[in-house]
């Protein structure tokens, strides 16, 4: 296999994808067919620079994370996934680990939702894609390390993660996601790895979550009524819904305005706003 079979193999499938099949806007013409190089790094959360060396076969020892986030920006199959892992010397990831191939339906839906926010978690609840207007929301989640892609993790260790939420629904919430991490750690086998230093660590980091973990409920998310702080556009009123993959677990997280709310304005308003910061 040649020298630089990555870089080919990354070449090739972008040059095939055209804007619109990743829910970036069409039209216009362009000097060579696919995506460009900064499009894909900007879909990947890497920088462009990083992509180009990749590319180009000047990255030898490219991480699992990028590779996976790749694997996702351009639409890999599962099987694609695994060759671009082999390519790059690396196991591929295992079927339930953050870093997993994702249901392309899945993908397919958060490009459709182009202007409503909505995110793809796996079964533990950590964010592994979002779509821009889920950014200009809440934030970039996706690809994060360690444990910071996990809303669950984030809620119960880090406070600013709750500052967008009303604090009297606080408690109500934190009863959900230590339910939620329950109902998703029984899915797994007992040697799930990942699973169970997640909870570990939640426990040795979190009094709370520790109390909560003790009444031993088990209830995954559903859909429910959300209310939003945005600092620059307020309070927004939302249905947070919950669509599942039965094929991986997956679950595709929708922010959609209530009937009768402002949210739709408020949500148009926040991706004017990107807009000009991606400009």
């Amino acid at each position: 296999m040649d020298d630089n079979a990555l870089g080919e193999f990354l070449r090739h499938r972008r040059e095939r994808l055209r804007p619109e099949d990743v829910g970036l806007p069409g039209g216009g013409r362009r000097r060579t067919p696919g995506l460009r190089r900064e499009e894909v790094a900007s879909l990947a959360a890497l920088s462009p620079d990083y992509y180009g060396r990749l590319e180009q076969g000047r990255v030898r020892t490219p991480s699992a994370a990028a590779l996976a986030s790749l694997a996702r920006a351009i639409r890999l199959t599962g099987d694609e996934q695994d060759y671009l892992f082999r390519l790059a010397g690396l196991r591929p990831p295992e079927p339930r680990s953050p870093l997993a191939h994702v249901d392309p339906a899945m993908l397919y839906l958060l490009d459709a939702l182009e202007h409503t926010p909505a995110q793809v978690t796996d079964d533990l609840l950590t964010v592994v894609a979002q779509n821009r207007a889920a950014e200009n929301l809440l934030g970039v989640w996706a690809g994060l390390p360690g444990y910071e892609s996990n809303v669950t993790w984030r809620w119960f260790t880090d406070p600013a993660s709750r500052d967008s939420n009303d604090p009297a629904e606080h408690e109500r919430i934190g009863r959900a996601y230590a339910a939620d991490l329950r109902a998703g750690v029984a899915q797994r086998s007992t040697s799930d790895r990942f699973a169970q230093e997640l909870v570990a660590d939640l426990l040795g980091r979190s009094a709370e979550f520790g109390q909560l973990w003790a009444q031993q409920q088990v209830v995954a998310l559903t859909s429910t009524p959300k209310l939003i702080r945005h600092p620059l556009v307020g309070e927004l009123d939302l249905q947070c819904d919950v669509v599942l993959s039965p094929a991986t677990g997956h679950r595709l997280i929708i922010f959609r305005p209530r009937p009768g709310s402002n949210a739709h304005e408020q949500i148009a308003f926040l991706d004017v706003l990107g807009n000009q910061k991606f400009a």
